[in-house]
């Protein structure tokens, strides 16, 4: 089953406020991450306790995706944040989250 992956219009910007050769990185691993079995929990994807961001997340070196699923009627991937992890905090927009 294949997934179709959206990006939010507060995603999009945080995708584009990325180094190039990040940006490059992030959109070749959600091709290949998120494309196929979303849901699975892997070593670079885990499903998150309930917060206000998004119910998953991929990690892509010091990047970190987060996004939904919505399996029915059309199954589509959700990108809500793109993260950057510095040491232990986690920046979306240039701003600190907690999850």
């Amino acid at each position: 089953m294949v997934y179709r992956v959206e990006f939010s219009p507060e995603a999009d910007d945080h995708v584009a406020s990325l180094k190039a050769h990040q940006r490059a990185r992030l959109l070749d691993a959600i091709e290949r991450q998120l494309a196929h079995q979303p849901t699975i929990e892997t070593r670079h994807r885990k499903p998150l306790r309930p917060n206000a961001v998004a119910q998953y997340r991929l990690r892509i070196g010091e990047l970190r995706v987060y996004y939904d699923v919505r399996k029915a009627p059309d199954n589509v991937v959700i990108v809500k944040a793109v993260g950057v992890k510095v040491r232990n905090r986690i920046y979306v927009g240039g701003k600190e989250i907690q999850l």
